[in-house]
């Protein structure tokens, strides 16, 4: 068995063994040379493959900062890892431990403290292992490898059919409005020059990257996939929601405006934008415990929990 750099003629046996392997979490051929190969801080030796019997059996992809996220930088202590795996024919031969202590070696000797599985931005596929689909890699990761789980993430969706803001909504909308002057309407350009501050502010580079690309998008003149809302307080933005297609999210509130039902209000009339135009399911990939609660209000169910995990080098 070989262990070597990912080679350009190797996309179509990597995507079968990732198939095999990570049978809840395929891609397509595009989704891998958009997201992958053209990743700006992709590098082949990142993407250790194992070889054996003349034939690609397993893989990792690491990575690491070659351009800086924002003003959040090159980040460099840290790492990710997305995705991995090797193909069930091939399992058991310790060919999994040594594509991990391979990458992991090259991670620390680049000075990186800290892997993560696999919250890298931008362009992870899910928050972690899916603890129901592969509880197995998790045992493996934690006993043979060393990670810990720091957390687990909620993947929720709503069946949107028929869908409606119910009158305890309505009422405390109009309650809001009336007491404290809140109201929720669409981004307009004029929102642009306090919108995107206040994102930065309160939740982070990653947040504003996400909703800059909402935006180029709903004022590049493609508006009918995406529903953007802006929450005011008395003039002042104190929270937004965005959505594109059936993908929910993010959206967020002032952690000083927060328990007034802002939040709620966003939701819901996100929700009732989408129906109208036909969207009948919503979903996102990850929240927390206590955000479930809220979007189990709106008819959200659980759909996948994920384990995000975290290596000290």
């Amino acid at each position: 068995m070989q262990i070597r750099p990912y080679q350009g003629t190797d996309e179509a046996e990597v995507l079968a063994v990732w198939h095999a392997a990570m049978t809840h979490d395929r891609i397509s051929p595009n989704i891998f040379r958009t997201q992958v190969l053209l990743d700006p801080n992709f590098t082949p030796e990142n993407l250790p493959v194992a070889v054996e019997d003349g034939r690609v059996v397993g893989f990792v992809l690491a990575l690491t900062r070659q351009v800086p996220l924002f003003l959040q930088g090159l980040e460099p202590e840290k790492a990710w890892i997305t995705a991995f795996g090797v193909h069930p024919d091939y399992q058991r031969r310790g060919i999994g431990r040594a594509l991990f202590e391979h990458v992991l070696g090259r991670l620390r000797a680049e000075g990186r403290k800290t892997v993560d599985i696999s919250p890298y931005v931008p362009n992870y596929f899910v928050p972690g292992v899916d603890v129901a689909a592969y509880p197995g890699t998790i045992t493996f990761l934690e006993q043979a490898v060393g990670f810990r789980t720091l957390y687990r993430a909620i993947s929720m969706g709503a069946d949107l059919s028929g869908f409606q803001i119910p009158p305890e909504i309505l009422e405390l909308e109009r309650r809001r409005e009336a007491e404290d002057g809140i109201t929720i309407r669409p981004v307009t350009a004029a929102d642009l020059p306090e919108l995107m501050p206040f994102i930065v502010r309160h939740f982070g580079w990653d947040w504003y990257r996400h909703a800059q690309a909402y935006l180029l998008e709903l004022f590049g003149g493609s508006p009918h996939q995406i529903c953007f809302l802006v929450a005011r307080e008395r003039g002042r933005i104190v929270g937004y929601c965005q959505q594109r297609g059936e993908r929910f999210g993010p959206f967020g509130v002032d952690p000083e405006c927060r328990n007034k039902g802002v939040g709620r209000l966003l939701l819901f009339r996100c929700l009732e934008t989408m129906s109208a135009r036909n969207v009948y399911f919503a979903y996102f990939l990850w929240t927390g415990e206590d955000a479930a609660r809220l979007y189990a209000l709106a008819g959200f169910k659980r759909r996948r929990e994920f384990a995000v995990l975290r290596l000290d080098l």
